[in-house]
């Protein structure tokens, strides 16, 4: 991966396409200031240096059905790499683990699960997540509103 030294341009290329994915390049080109090939050939640039791993759609996971948001605070038995790793690998086949993550503290991992329902969460906690190898203990607390909900990270234009 080749490495691009960022400048005012290219945050506001980053920013705004974390902002919109699906603007088009000549309307992303107006909204930096540049013409619109070198603004895609900035942009496959980025893409191709690693600072854009994806474009992604924003789903409304309560109108498909997935009411409840549950974070999960996962103790292990055991913190030796292979087994964390063991444990980072069952989690990536369960499709209602949205996130996970690695803590340091007195949880080992915490997962951001979603669910239709408690009902179908509890099935979840209890059939896969309390029964998986190495699992000593699960805090789970139930998310009742988000407040903010941002994508990405604060990108500051003006940094050289």
């Amino acid at each position: 991966m080749k490495r691009v030294k960022l400048d005012k341009i290219d945050r506001k290329i980053l920013r705004d396409l974390q902002d919109d994915g699906r603007m088009t390049n000549v309307e992303l080109s107006k909204r930096v200031g540049i013409s619109a090939p070198p603004c895609l050939r900035r942009v496959r640039a980025l893409e191709d240096a690693g600072y854009i791993r994806g474009y992604h759609a924003d789903v409304n996971h309560e109108t498909l059905g997935y009411g409840v948001t549950v974070f999960a605070q996962v103790g292990l038995t055991s913190q030796a790499e292979n087994d964390l790793r063991a444990f980072e690998e069952l989690v990536e086949s369960w499709p209602e683990v949205r996130e996970c993550h690695m803590l340091a503290g007195e949880a080992d991992f915490i997962l951001k699960v979603v669910a239709a329902d408690w009902d179908t969460y509890n099935k979840f906690l209890t059939t896969e997540l309390t029964s998986a190898p190495n699992v000593s203990h699960v805090k789970s607390a139930l998310a009742i509103r988000t407040s903010k909900f941002a994508f990405g990270i604060p990108i500051p234009i003006d940094e050289e």
